[in-house]
């Protein structure tokens, strides 16, 4: 049974690390994420820029080259950070070697500032056809609320973090915007019964993700979580929120044929 893996980090110190809010990363390369994810079956995924990344590009362009090269059945695409300041020429080069979304953070910083996002999100979209990602908590959904269903095409982090959040995120789901099912050992709230509710609100709203390294979480991603997704869901759900609906919104559809390949 295959796996998306619609998001997951890579740390590679060889890179420049920037330090965040006195906080920098151990290393996670692709070996150590190949290792740790050995008995999921994982056969795609999202290799998502951190805070401590900011704008460079060269970890993750080195990062998908390492993951694609592994196996013909592997495709792995980008989750990037970009300045304002950022040439057209330059967001299609990052499109040709598989970025396919931009990502505010706004719960640690070290992307573009928020008042960037309405512009970034439509020139990204209408250059490249990207979508823009939101790690944000309760207090700066609540401020965009207003603004993130008028955005092209919009996913939101880790279930969006917080029980305060989840009205909102009912909400979101009904306007069409995705939301990524991880970051588990972050969340103030159980996430089985939350994916079980979105999945209801929007079968193709939800997507797994593991979150590994799970850098600064209470509790770092086990293979439990996705056991208990699995024993909570029936086989078509599951087939949707960790197979389909992420190969579907990150333009990966066509390319693997089955959610059950071997």
């Amino acid at each position: 049974m295959a796996l998306f893996d619609a998001h997951l980090h890579i740390i590679n110190p060889v890179f420049p690390l920037i330090e965040n809010q006195s906080y920098l990363p151990p290393e996670f390369l692709v070996s150590d994420y190949l290792s740790t994810t050995s008995q999921l079956n994982i056969k795609s995924g999202v290799v998502v820029s951190g805070s401590f990344q900011g704008f460079d590009q060269r970890y993750l362009l080195d990062a998908l080259k390492q993951l694609n090269k592994e196996s013909a059945s592997q495709e792995f695409v980008g989750v990037t950070q970009v300045p304002v300041s950022i040439t057209d020429q330059q967001l299609i080069h990052l499109n040709q070697c598989g970025v396919r979304a931009v990502r505010f953070n706004l719960k640690r910083g070290g992307s573009e500032d928020v008042k960037e996002l309405e512009r970034m999100a439509k020139r990204v979209h209408e250059l490249v056809n990207w979508h823009v990602e939101l790690y944000a908590g309760y207090d700066a959904l609540e401020r965009l609320k207003a603004i993130i269903p008028g955005l092209p095409a919009v996913s939101i982090d880790h279930l969006g973090l917080e029980k305060n959040s989840l009205p909102l995120i009912r909400k979101f789901l009904e306007q069409g915007i995705k939301i990524k099912a991880c970051g588990f050992g972050r969340l103030d709230f159980d996430p089985i019964n939350a994916i079980q509710e979105f999945y209801h609100i929007s079968p193709t709203g939800v997507m797994f993700g593991t979150d590994l390294p799970s850098t600064r979480a209470p509790s770092p991603f086990k293979k439990e979580h996705l056991d208990r997704l699995k024993e909570a869901m029936d086989s078509d759900a599951i087939n949707l929120i960790c197979w389909e609906n992420g190969r579907t919104f990150y333009g990966l559809r066509n390319k693997i044929d089955s959610y059950t390949r071997d």
